[in-house]
């Protein structure tokens, strides 16, 4: 299955395990809580999985890469201890407590999460002298001596042998005590997570024309070769960087990342080409409406994979305006609630502090649990930054209970109003944007791409239900972009950068 079917499936399996009666038992006793197998090619987002699961579950995470261990710090070490047996003092062999069941205390205590996952990387590649304990640990949630606490799922993760020559296979009887999940590479869900990720556009952009290099693995006389999701995320974020500071990238920068050398060059041209178009197409003007009839003209006489990179420009520019709305308005709804809380507490500046500090608190609080995104903390700083403005207009001008509110709402009003800009903008730009689609490109294969983007983007699907653009809609109907994808994508396939 896909990692997105894998990540539900996984989610499904944590609410069942952590689901208790009215005796505040768990419905699952803890020795029928199978621990997860994920059982996935390299760099698919098997551990990136992991950390999303346990914000949006909201319970801890402790990871691990169990080939990074020795016997000693898995299982703890020994000592001599004197214990009575039968009136007469003996000395026995304990060991001190798994490093890594440590770490599960040292989690909770660090967060107040009491439940939780516990990730153990790379299970099946682990050294002959710890395999056994690995095998104890899946049977029977136990590293040496000392066991899992309860409410901890495990999840372990691993590479199938063809990826990893010291893969060791598991025997039925390990196999028969864990839930297995077998997880394969899909860009159709990769991309979805890559949009709201931030995911440079230009990767985007060429992996939708170069399916075939989203996952390559390939043996050769000079070893492995091999392209990865999680290379092509790494590589976008240093070219977001690159950018900031005027620096190029060239495909040997590439193959850092894209260790395939046809993917690494075959980027790399794409990547000039991409900013070639950026710059002459004018792209900030075609989103103003101001685009020159020459350029139009161009646009509509070039190559199918230029149309396709244009294409992929405006759509990039209009998600980032979708994206930049919504967290706008997330951050407005934060202030709502703060500022309609203090009005219903009829009380001065103070409980208006109050309620600020509180809201400081929950966040060093989650930040501290990892149940944040970037993208959650920034909203939520935003809307403290919101909050201490109506503070000081308060201490300002003091006043009644009524005045000081009527104040923050002044401050609430123009926040309100500022959003409706970004909301106009957004707007606006997908207009002139769909005026240069169909001036161009018509009812053609671009118009296709475009509108299957906009209908697999979750920031525009939530953009075009507040909006409504007859046009989108339109199209949508016109083009029957489900049987005509699948066109669009065999010509895809023939093009080439090199």
């Amino acid at each position: 299955m896909n990692i997105k079917r894998a990540k539900q499936e996984i989610k499904d399996s944590i609410q069942a395990y952590l689901l208790k009666n009215e005796y505040g038992e768990y419905e699952i006793s803890v020795i029928r809580q199978r621990p997860i197998l994920l059982i996935g090619a390299p760099g698919i987002g098997k551990t990136q999985i992991m950390e999303q699961i346990a914000r949006e579950c909201k319970i801890g995470l402790v990871a691990y890469t169990i080939t990074h261990h020795t016997r000693q710090s898995a299982i703890g070490l020994p000592f001599i201890s004197r214990k009575e047996y039968e009136g007469e003092e003996r000395a026995v062999t304990e060991y001190t407590m798994s490093e890594i069941v440590a770490s599960v205390y040292e989690e909770m205590k660090k967060t107040g999460l009491k439940e939780g996952i516990l990730f153990i990387d790379e299970i099946n590649c682990v050294s002959e002298t710890l395999a056994p304990a690995m095998l104890q640990f899946l049977q029977c949630k136990t590293f040496g001596s000392h066991a899992i606490p309860q409410g901890w799922i495990i999840v372990a993760a691993g590479n199938p042998p063809e990826y990893n020559r010291s893969v060791r296979e598991f025997d039925l009887v390990t196999l028969d005590r864990v839930k297995k999940i077998d997880v394969t590479p899909d860009f159709a869900v990769w991309k979805e997570y890559a949009y709201t990720a931030g995911v440079h556009p230009a990767v985007i952009s060429y992996l939708n024309i170069r399916r075939q290099y989203f996952y390559l693995m390939e043996t050769t006389v000079d070893g492995k070769l091999f392209a990865t999701p999680r290379g092509w995320e790494d590589l976008s974020r240093l070219l977001t960087v690159y950018e900031k500071l005027g620096k190029e990238m060239d495909w040997e920068v590439v193959g850092q990342y894209i260790q395939h050398p046809k993917a690494a060059k075959d980027f790399a041209n794409y990547l000039e080409l991409y900013r070639k178009y950026q710059t002459d197409y004018q792209i900030e003007a075609v989103l103003e409406g101001t685009i020159e009839p020459i350029l139009q003209k161009k646009a509509a006489h070039a190559s199918f994979d230029e149309k396709l990179s244009v294409t992929g420009l405006l759509l990039s520019r209009l998600f980032q305006d979708f994206k930049e709305y919504f967290r706008k308005e997330k951050t407005i709804s934060m202030v709502y609630e703060a500022l309609k809380e203090f009005r219903q507490s009829g009380e001065h500046r103070e409980k208006l502090q109050r309620i600020l500090m509180r809201l400081q608190m929950q966040r060093e609080e989650q930040k501290r649990a990892r149940l944040l995104t970037q993208e959650e903390e920034q909203c939520m700083i935003d809307a403290e930054g919101i909050l201490e403005q109506c503070v000081a207009q308060m201490q300002v001008q003091d006043g009644t209970p009524q005045q000081e509110f009527e104040q923050a709402l002044a401050i609430f009003q123009k926040e309100k109003t500022n959003l409706q800009k970004y909301f106009d903008r957004a707007s606006t730009h997908l207009e002139h944007v769909m005026d240069f689609m169909e001036s161009v490109f018509g009812e053609g294969q671009e118009m296709v791409s475009f509108i299957t983007e906009l209908n697999g983007n979750y920031y525009s699907i939530q953009f075009l239900e507040r909006y409504d653009c007859e046009r989108y809609y339109y199209w949508n109907g016109q083009l029957l972009v489900g049987e005509r994808h699948k066109q669009l994508h065999d010509k895809i396939n023939q093009m080439n950068f090199l």
